[in-house]
C-alpha cells in the first residue's frame, strides 16, 4: 500500500492521541469528515493500522516488578520454538515476548508483583519441557519516557 503525505498525517494524528474523533482527526489533517473516514477505513483494511491500544501503567494501582530475560533454546528446529512460544503464552505475567536473531533466542518482558513471583515463574518454566538451555535476567529500575510526538 503506498502512503502519501495526507496518510502520513493521519498516522502521526493517530500515534499522538489514538482517542482522537474522528471528526477532529479530519480537523488536524484537512479533510472532510467523509474523507478522513475513507482514507481511515483504509489504512486499517490494508493492514497499516493493525489496532487501537491502551497504555497502561501497572504501577498506578500497586507495586510492580518488571525483568526483562534474554532466554536461549537448547535446540533450534521449529518444533521447540512452537513448543517455547506455546508454553510462555499461557503466563499472563509475560507480556511481551519478541524472538531475536543471534546470540540468544528471545527476550521476555515479565511484570509481576515481585521478585518472588518472578522466581516462581521462572522455576514452573524451567520445570516444563521447552526447551530452556539459559537465562539471563535484569530487573527494571526505572521505564524511560521517550516523549516522541509529531512523527
Amino acid at each position: 500500500m503506498k502512503l502519501d503525505a495526507t496518510d502520513h498525517r493521519i498516522l502521526a494524528a493517530l500515534r499522538r492521541d489514538g482517542r482522537i474523533t474522528k471528526l477532529k482527526l479530519a480537523e488536524e489533517v484537512h479533510l472532510s469528515p467523509a474523507a478522513c473516514w475513507e482514507r481511515l477505513r483504509r489504512l486499517e483494511v490494508g493492514g497499516v493500522i493493525k489496532g487501537y491500544t491502551a497504555i497502561i501503567d501497572l504501577g498506578a494501582g500497586e507495586p510492580r516488578t518488571t525483568v526483562i530475560v534474554e532466554i536461549s533454546l537448547s535446540s533450534h528446529q521449529q518444533a521447540d520454538f512452537r513448543r517455547f512460544e506455546e508454553a510462555i503464552a499461557r503466563e499472563s505475567a509475560i507480556v511481551a515476548c519478541d524472538a531475536t536473531g543471534g546470540g540468544i533466542d528471545y527476550m521476555l518482558r515479565v511484570t509481576v508483583p515481585d521478585i518472588d513471583s518472578y522466581q516462581r515463574l521462572i522455576d514452573r518454566l524451567l520445570e516444563q519441557p521447552i526447551g530452556i538451555e539459559r537465562y539471563f535476567s535484569y530487573v527494571v529500575t526505572k521505564s524511560v519516557p521517550l516523549g516522541r510526538s509529531g512523527d
